[in-house]
């Protein structure tokens, strides 16, 4: 298949690409950066072009099979005004680009990233994706992002929605951030640790982007989440073992929300996400349970 990627060389996207690479389609790669992609024998071929924008890079979306929309600032950082701005603008303008640049009456599909935060904040309950969406702003901006691919369906295209639960891998991503305070051995929980964390192994992540663009049935949402979310404090126990680190040192909740402005918030509140409609499709997790990710992830750190 011939594959049209918006952030892939982001920290998903990269693994996404040599994935898809590997696997024979032919990949393009749009991007903001100083790449050349001219060479049509290049794979992946790096396409020059800000989503954000109109331009040139739309012509490029009618000779592709498949768009996967991955491209969206970090929510890791302190939020403010500006911040927030930025959130949402990187995400909604990238998918409303992409979607009018999509020929009326095109048979191809649209698999765009959104975020388990679409659920809000329910405590203890078990999420599928039977259940509705949240009102705090991380749900408010995943459910704009997601009415914005959905009106691709107008234009004849199928569309996948992929909720990504906190993405776990080498070298980038949230993981990065969370081993930095067990390395000086002040690493424990966030606030009462309490909260629920769904997760998923970025090699578990990529697999199921793979398997739902195989499925010629797939349409709507999809939780990318381990079936076995777990609660902070039982992630950050097993992550300093795993590190052979302390791990009862708590960072208070007072502190995260300075440090994070009302990320603070989120973080310390979370979801319990399950991934029912990915599993009753057939997907096999590599790595379902938080050890065997940490172990594979920092086994040698």
């Amino acid at each position: 298949m011939k594959v049209l990627v918006t952030g892939g060389t982001g920290f998903v996207g990269s693994d996404l690409t040599r994935r898809l690479v590997s696997e024979g389609h032919r990949v393009t790669v749009l991007t903001r950066g100083g790449r050349d992609g001219s060479s049509p024998e290049a794979n992946p071929r790096f396409l020059k072009g800000d989503p954000t924008k109109e331009g040139p890079w739309q012509e490029a979306v009618a000779d592709h099979q498949v768009l996967v929309n991955l491209a969206g600032t970090s929510i890791f950082g302190r939020w403010n005004d500006e911040y927030k701005r930025s959130l949402r603008e990187s995400r909604l303008l990238t998918t409303r680009h992409l979607v009018e640049a999509i020929p009326s009456g095109a048979e191809l599909l649209l698999l765009s990233a959104s975020g388990a935060g679409y659920y809000g904040f329910h405590g203890d309950e078990e999420l599928d994706e039977s259940a509705g969406p949240g009102r705090d702003f991380l749900a408010t901006l995943a459910a704009d992002w997601e009415a914005e691919a959905l009106k691709a369906g107008e234009r004849g295209a199928r569309v996948v929605i992929t909720r990504f639960g906190i993405v776990l891998g080498r070298g980038g991503g949230a993981l990065r951030q969370m081993i930095t305070p067990f390395k000086w051995f002040v690493g424990g929980p966030l606030g009462d640790g309490l909260q629920w964390l769904s997760w998923i192994h970025v090699e578990d992540l990529v697999a199921a982007i793979l398997h739902l663009l195989a499925l010629p049935e797939a349409s709507g949402p999809y939780n990318l989440t381990s079936p076995y979310p777990v609660r902070n404090r039982d992630f950050s126990k097993e992550l300093g073992r795993v590190l052979g680190r302390p791990s009862w040192l708590p960072a208070p909740g007072f502190m995260m929300r300075l440090v994070l402005g009302e990320f603070g918030s989120v973080i310390l509140k979370g979801q319990r996400v399950l991934p029912r409609r990915l599993l009753e499709s057939g997907f096999s997790f590599r790595y379902p349970r938080v050890d065997q990710a940490l172990r594979d992830l920092l086994g040698s750190t």
